[in-house]
């Protein structure tokens, strides 16, 4: 009872301290009185919604847990549970709450759950015998109140570190909502930060790395900023802007992601950015929305204030002419930045731009084969095949191929195919002909990417074909060693009378472990890995009779070589 009142006095504080602000920028209206905090602790963040990370927006909150797992993680609010999943990486132990009002609340990195919901999970990974698992549950199979504890914090799966990340989803569209905006406010009085801003010009070309771009820095405090050297800008034709920024809250440190961004031109607005909500096969358009070429060269993430013509996510929910400035009058303009977080914390920045008369307007000439984004596009030589699906593209490319010599220990040359400054929405389909003495190792072979490492591949019609994310140099490697298992705990006539788990380690050479199965008298028993120490692990179950006993582990990679590592122990 205590928690409840807790977490209800919690969210009336946290919602209070955020009336003063005005209505952040949405298309849509929200509840602000359904859901209820996850944790008994002072809401405190380590992660924002939207918040900006490599090949995806990030989709929910990250509450902190004190650096600590094994904090009671209760239900939002009252409906049942719908989903189960486990997962190696990303949200590793994850429970789904379906709720009245057409909601869904996500809640991740979870250590364990609940008795009944961790029964339920056993009983299907036995079944299907796989340690990863995912699996929609009956209505009202496990059904829920408000505050009722289903799981405890953890640190499982792709976590940095111990929190608990929650999202709250549209149940008919699996979109996920930004949750400050259903009332889960966290305290904050910090307008964001802006660090610089870049200017691109663009005038007709595609964007690409070879698009001029002016960098200027800014300084400022307290929500106003100003270019570092004051200066009237001169500029002409099409201009797009773009900044680095960042925003904190008033409970934490971490420096997270802003909520909106709009550019005005003479006072109106020409370009807006929100993150509201999105889909999640959007979530890769974030490569779209950054400078991806400059992110490539520098890591640090550039956000363009101008939308590229294949960019399709719901962050844009207003624009005129994509947000790009056409300067030709010869006329003093005002440009300015309007950055806010979700609490309406506001940072400005002015611009004063001279326009010009464009002398000699750049003319786009490609050097080599012209792609458009709307349209499928393929590209082929006697040894190399390209296909760009439509909608993996988010501008026109001036795409380049070049043949560059054969690697030691290769079964191809080593293709170009364009450069890494180019971002894919999904990827492409890649085709390549691979010398003719791969023989009988064909059904060995894999394409290899010289930064990525393999990118899988089978033998068919005289290729080796396979889907890469991103271009890059590819050549066709072959696979024929089996994984490597490193017993940690166990060997041949172990005692293990007082030990709690077998644990080991495997890893691969090339292609990459496809599944593992682990079996005590040759029954399937439940072996567990862990994300980030590659540990597999297999708990005794108290079941498990005293005496001799015999553990078998066989691991397979993404080429069908095996490796079993078979040992005798006492219990």
């Amino acid at each position: 009872m205590k928690s409840k009142v807790f977490r209800a006095l919690l969210g009336y504080l946290c919602l209070s301290l955020n009336l003063y602000a005005q209505e952040p920028i949405q298309t849509h209206t929200y509840p602000k009185d359904m859901f209820w905090y996850p944790l008994d602790l002072p809401p405190s963040t380590a992660g924002s919604f939207g918040e900006l990370r490599p090949s995806h927006f990030h989709s929910g909150l990250d509450f902190k847990t004190n650096q600590r797992i094994g904090y009671p993680v209760h239900a939002a609010n009252y409906g049942y549970v719908s989903r189960l999943r486990v997962q190696l990486a990303g949200f590793g132990n994850a429970v789904y709450l379906t709720h009245p009002g057409g909601y869904t609340t996500v809640y991740g990195h979870l250590d364990h759950l609940s008795p009944e919901l961790a029964k339920a999970v056993r009983a299907y990974q036995q079944q299907h015998q796989s340690f990863e698992v995912d699996f929609k549950l009956d209505p009202f199979q496990f059904p829920v109140t408000k505050g009722q504890v289903i799981a405890w914090s953890g640190n499982t799966g792709g976590s940095a570190g111990p929190h608990l990340h929650f999202e709250i989803r549209d149940s008919a569209t699996e979109q996920t909502i930004n949750p400050q905006l259903l009332g889960l406010t966290i305290p904050d009085h910090v307008p964001p930060t802006l660090n610089s801003i870049t200017i691109y010009h663009l005038n007709g070309q595609p964007f690409s790395e070879k698009i001029l771009r002016q960098h200027l820095s800014i300084t400022g405090a307290g929500g106003n900023y100003h270019l570092t050297q004051p200066q009237t800008l001169n500029l002409s034709g099409d201009v797009g802007f773009g900044i680095t920024a960042t925003d904190m809250n008033s409970t934490s440190f971490n420096r997270n992601g802003l909520y909106s961004l709009e550019m005005k031109l003479d006072g109106q607005t020409v370009y807006t950015f929100a993150v509201e909500r999105f889909a999640f096969d959007q979530t890769h358009a974030i490569n779209a929305y950054i400078d991806y070429p400059q992110f490539q060269l520098t890591r640090s993430m550039i956000q363009k204030c101008f939308i590229l013509p294949g960019s399709h996510i719901t962050i844009y929910p207003q624009s005129v002419n994509r947000g790009i400035m056409h300067f030709s009058d010869t006329l003093l303009h005002d440009v300015e930045y309007v950055v806010k977080d979700v609490a309406g914390n506001t940072s400005t920045l002015k611009l004063k731009v001279q326009a010009s008369i464009m002398k000699d307007r750049p003319v786009f000439n490609p050097t080599g084969t012209l792609f458009h984004y709307n349209t499928p596009n393929d590209f082929s030589t006697d040894a190399v095949k390209v296909i760009v699906p439509v909608g993996n593209l988010y501008d026109d490319l001036d795409f380049n191929y070049a043949t560059l010599p054969q690697k030691p220990g290769a079964y191809s040359a080593t293709h170009r195919i364009h450069n890494k400054f180019t971002p894919l929405h999904e990827g492409f389909q890649l085709w390549i002909k691979p010398n003719s003495n791969i023989g009988r190792y064909a059904d060995k072979a894999i394409i290899f990417n010289t930064v990525a490492g393999s990118v899988g591949g089978i033998y068919q019609d005289g290729y080796v074909k396979a889907k890469p994310a991103s271009f890059g140099d590819f050549y066709v490697r072959i696979d024929t060693i089996a994984p490597v298992i490193t017993p940690i705990n166990i060997h041949n006539g172990s005692s293990m009378a007082g030990v709690r788990s077998i644990t080991l380690k495997a890893s691969d050479n090339l292609s990459g472990i496809k599944s593992y199965v682990g079996k005590i008298d040759g029954e399937w028993v439940l072996v567990e890995q862990d994300y980030k120490t590659r540990i597999y692990k297999h708990t005794f179950d108290d079941a498990l009779a005293k005496g001799k006993h015999t553990f078998e582990f066989t691991v397979t990679d993404n080429k069908d070589n095996t490796k079993t590592y078979t040992a005798e122990f006492y219990r």
